[in-house]
């Protein structure tokens, strides 16, 4: 697996897992309903930040990520990052390697830190995996997120440091 910057031409690769995840409402606060264009923008073209994606060894397209600062001016020093693997893929490494990448890139860019707004309590695979790369909860929204079958579960805003 290779992880490189994401080009225009690897949206096509991506819309398929991403319109399944947001579709599917259980992860992502994203609208369940964006359009291929629409997608892209949210995913591709927002600044500021970089995307990136993670390539088997013939190309395939396995999952990507965007990443930068968490908020403009005084909050810019403190990064986020956004995460989609293919379906397919899961079980292989593919959100770890992502998540390693985004470290590794904070770090050297010299953030003081990374800060997720929106981790879907429910979403323990996701949880479990931010936890093992040194992310702690620092807080919980009770019943911020709806799922799809209109229960409620919470949003955690998770943390690591990257100061010395």
């Amino acid at each position: 697996m290779h992880i490189r910057d994401a080009q225009a031409g690897d949206w096509a690769a991506i819309w398929p897992f991403f319109r399944h995840i947001t579709e599917a409402g259980e992860t992502y606060v994203y609208p369940r309903d964006l359009s291929f264009e629409q997608g892209r923008e949210w995913w591709m073209e927002r600044p500021p930040g970089r995307t990136v994606v993670a390539v088997d060894a013939d190309g395939t397209v396995l999952g990507s990520a965007k990443m930068g600062p968490n908020r403009p001016g005084p909050g810019s020093h403190v990064a986020t990052g956004s995460f989609m693997v293919a379906p397919e893929q899961a079980g292989r490494g593919v959100g770890r390697a992502l998540g390693e990448e985004l470290v590794s890139w904070a770090r050297s860019a010299g953030y003081r830190g990374i800060q997720f707004n929106a981790v879907v309590q429910s979403n323990v695979r996701a949880v479990a995996l931010w936890r093992s790369l040194g992310f702690t909860v620092v807080g919980t929204v009770p019943e911020a997120f709806r799922l799809p079958d209109g229960s409620y579960t919470g949003l955690h805003i998770m943390h690591l440091p990257l100061h010395p």
